[in-house]
């Protein structure tokens, strides 16, 4: 057994963090003794590291806590999903690396490139690399439709879908050129094109637009791409999002607490 502080030092978080979990079911003690103390044991520790694996590719705590309470869960192959996911990474920023470094020869003159191999990193064939690291990311559920529904777009669809993408990060871009605050009206009106730009796919929740914040931010493969726009892009992002969602929590809170005004209103009578 280990007590919370134990456990707080091997995982490197805050025995607060530990006291959270606690409080909302995530990862409860395996033993409380008399004096209010909690103990872990290894099956502890093992759940615990399956909620920062999954925390770490950005989801949130209430997907985390139902994909470990789901009677399917199977430890060991959620593992196994976890290393070939992160073997897909590795493998996708080798090849990042590459393109860079062949490049970088190009542009020296040591190692005439072709224009092709300029975008080989970037092809359709890394979708299924996306795909199966999203499976991770975000509920199976809505990953599923939103292959489902691309599947299910024509190829002149696909493209008009693609440029509507490219134009959203090209204003969000020139926003940022001209010295924008991404907590902007301005650049607040693009978030809205942005957001709207994903229901081709699924219909995203507060929290997977916070989720693609930080993604955009801290996921190497994502934050290259964006760099490639911007160096400060992906900061940019981050902040502007986290702008949006707060505003949306925002207006979603005032509409129920005049929803519970006027229920209160309608029962006075």
């Amino acid at each position: 057994m280990y007590t919370v502080k134990q456990v707080a030092a091997l995982a490197g978080v805050s025995v607060r963090t530990l006291h959270y979990y606690d409080e909302i079911g995530l990862l409860s003690p395996s033993h409380v003794a008399a004096n209010g103390y909690r103990h872990y044991d290894e099956a502890a520790l093992l759940r615990l590291q399956q909620i920062l694996f999954y925390r770490e590719i950005g989801l949130p705590l209430a997907q985390i806590k139902a994909a470990l309470d789901s009677p399917t869960f199977d430890l060991t192959a959620t593992l196994q999903q976890h290393r070939a996911a992160l073997q897909d990474k590795i493998a996708h920023l080798q090849s990042l690396i590459h393109t860079v470094d062949s490049t970088l020869s190009h542009l020296s003159g040591e190692q005439p490139m072709p224009p092709k191999r300029l975008f080989e990193a970037f092809t359709p064939e890394k979708e299924q690399e996306y795909t199966r690291l999203a499976r991770l990311q975000y509920d199976l559920t809505i990953v599923g439709e939103s292959v489902k529904r691309w599947n299910g777009y024509s190829a002149a669809q696909k493209e008009a879908v693609r440029a509507e993408g490219n134009q959203i990060y090209a204003a969000l871009t020139e926003a940022l050129d001209s010295g924008q605050d991404p907590r902007s009206e301005a650049v607040q009106a693009v978030l809205v094109r942005w957001h709207n730009h994903i229901r081709y796919f699924y219909e995203p929740t507060l929290d997977i637009l916070r989720g693609l914040a930080e993604t955009y931010l801290h996921d190497p493969a994502f934050r290259t791409n964006f760099e490639a726009l911007h160096p400060d892009l992906p900061a940019f992002l981050h902040q502007a999002i986290d702008q949006y969602v707060d505003e949306l929590e925002t207006a979603e809170l005032r509409r129920l607490l005049a929803e519970d005004d006027s229920t209160a209103a309608s029962q006075a009578i």
